[in-house]
């Protein structure tokens, strides 16, 4: 169901919420339904190579941080975890269709807008 904070509601519901400095956008529903299912059933088919990869990967990042951003191993991290982006959440993209673009749209553009700051107080009021 579509409401003024889910202005996306499908495939994957998208929560919309303002926040002191911008908006807050809630994809708990893609990462629960594309991302975490297609891990635990990578883990399920094959749980000693995804440890592995993991394992792997950790020791990447590891290396990564103490030789840097320019680093080999920064690099080979990066280009991993892209892969297992696309191959575990569809590259990381998270589809709006038709109606619910411009919902979205309209959402973001009012929360954007300029709101009116509260009145400071008088000097010396308390």
């Amino acid at each position: 169901m579509t409401t003024e904070n889910t202005p996306v509601d499908g495939p994957f519901p998208i929560r919309v919420n303002p926040t002191p400095s911008g908006a807050e956008l809630d994809l708990s529903a893609f990462l629960i339904s594309a991302v975490f299912t297609e891990l635990i059933t990578a883990a399920d088919e094959d749980p000693e190579g995804l440890v592995d990869e993991l394992a792997d990967m950790a020791g990447l990042l590891r290396s990564a941080v103490h030789q840097g951003r320019d680093s080999y191993a920064r690099h080979e991290f990066d280009e991993r975890m892209h892969k297992l982006v696309d191959e575990l959440a569809g590259g990381g993209l998270v589809p709006v269709y038709g109606a619910q673009v411009g919902r979205l749209a309209e959402r973001l553009a009012r929360i954007a807008a300029p709101r009116p700051v509260p009145a400071q107080r008088e000097a010396g009021a308390a």
